[in-house]
């Protein structure tokens, strides 16, 4: 049993950063892959990004490639998340997901594939 609580988010400008970080809870989080997605309001959850549990890859859909980076910490049973030159559209609600093991890469854009999420946290970037 794994539980995420994700923090960091807040009210920025464009061009602006902000770091998000997803705590786990749990003895196996080590063992599990992580990803973050995001839901702007009227809109799906949207894959953002994905770090494998067991050599750390990293994955990043093609709209924040560059410019969002993924990583976690084991010991700390933490996952962060930084958001470098936001833009107005990053806006929404940001959730961190994990599922044990691996996943491929086609399934890990998917929400259902994840087993447990946190309650997400709010990112409002203004033009």
């Amino acid at each position: 049993q794994v539980q995420l609580v994700e923090s960091g988010g807040g009210l920025v400008q464009a061009g602006d950063s902000l770091r998000l970080s997803c705590a786990a809870s749990g003895a196996t989080f080590s063992r599990h892959s992580v990803a973050w997605f995001r839901q702007a309001p009227g809109k799906g959850r949207e894959f953002v990004a994905h770090i494998n549990w067991y050599y750390n890859a990293t994955y990043y859909t093609n709209s924040v490639k560059g410019r969002f980076t993924i990583s976690r910490n084991n010991a700390e049973k933490t996952v962060w998340l930084q958001m470098n030159s936001l833009r107005p559209d990053d806006t929404g609600v940001y959730y961190c997901a994990a599922i044990y093991g691996s996943i491929t890469p086609a399934s890990m854009r998917l929400p259902s594939p994840y087993n447990y999420w946190g309650q997400g946290t709010q990112v409002t970037v203004s033009s």
